[in-house]
């Protein structure tokens, strides 16, 4: 078991198998040393974690949400990098979704949900630039999806 990984085990953490896509469109791109990640849903399991910020779900659910997109992104780089954690760089960038009211203005603090997961889980290599953004709806009435861009070895 790698560092990242070690430290995940010492979190409470064991990623789960990538999970697979849910319509036409590959989990994952590389291009050089920048590994494109499709955006991941809330998933843990068997469960999805649905409902909408600002209606309800709450901001702290939200974030346990973009914790769960945050586990399934790692997931996926694990797999494109045969199974090595370890050959994650750093996190590039995150594009977070966050299914939302109209009114609701905090889907920043839900994002943070993924950013302080991976800050922790990662370190320096978690540090990222992000957008969180607003949507009316997500696949299957997620709370959250989010996507992101790696560099690995």
């Amino acid at each position: 078991m790698g560092q990242f990984e070690t430290k995940l085990s010492e979190m409470g953490i064991t990623l789960p198998e990538a999970p697979m896509p849910a319509a036409n469109y590959v989990p994952s791109v590389r291009v050089g040393n920048t590994l494109f990640v499709s955006g991941q849903l809330p998933k843990l399991g068997e469960t999805l974690m649905v409902g909408k910020l600002g209606a309800d779900m709450e901001t702290a659910q939200g974030a346990e949400a973009a914790k769960a997109c945050a586990i399934n992104l790692l997931a996926q780089v694990k797999a494109a990098c045969d199974g090595d954690l370890d050959r994650l760089v750093r996190v590039v960038k995150l594009t977070g979704f966050v299914n939302s009211t109209a009114d609701y203005g905090e889907q920043p603090a839900v994002i943070n949900g993924a950013s302080d997961f991976l800050g922790e889980a990662l370190g320096d290599a978690g540090k990222h630039s992000r957008s969180a953004v607003s949507a009316a709806a997500l696949p299957f009435g997620v709370a959250v999806e989010i996507e992101g861009i790696f560099e690995i070895t």
